[in-house]
């Protein structure tokens, strides 16, 4: 949670974290970092899974919380979705691969790495998020 915190302290309205995960993996913990990093109340944090968005206000910019492991990639109303996509706070979502689109961002892999450990694999999907690769928010993993 303090790598996520770390970035959330860098993170921009605009900007879109991907999470990719098998479930358990440990997406909605990196949110909770995320909104810690943001100034929100990371106890407040729920998985959205039968919502689709949680909004959380209360820190420095908004953190919306998209869930898509309910909806197959035909199924998700990306115009609907925009307003989160592009808005004034912070997107992160569970399970972007079921966007069925690219969309600019910073994609997040979380895997187990055994007890309470995960191991990550971070792809910055536009110039933006290149900025966002550094050891200051990902340790030896930059």
């Amino acid at each position: 949670m303090a790598t996520a915190a770390a970035l959330g302290g860098c993170l921009r309205a605009g900007d879109v974290i991907g999470l990719q995960g098998d479930l358990g993996a440990g997406k909605t913990t990196f949110v909770r970092g995320l909104a810690a990093g943001l100034g929100v109340d990371a106890e407040r944090v729920r998985s959205p899974t039968f919502t689709l968005v949680n909004e959380y206000g209360g820190g420095r910019i908004p953190l919306y919380h998209v869930d898509l492991y309910r909806l197959a990639p035909a199924a998700v109303d990306r115009l609907a979705l925009r307003e989160y996509l592009e808005g004034d706070g912070v997107c992160a979502v569970e399970w972007i691969e079921r966007l069925g689109e690219e969309v600019p961002r910073l994609h997040v892999g979380l895997s187990h790495a055994g007890d309470d450990r995960r191991d990550f694999v971070v792809t910055a999907l536009a110039p933006r998020y290149v900025e966002l690769l550094t050891p200051e928010i990902w340790g030896d993993r930059a």
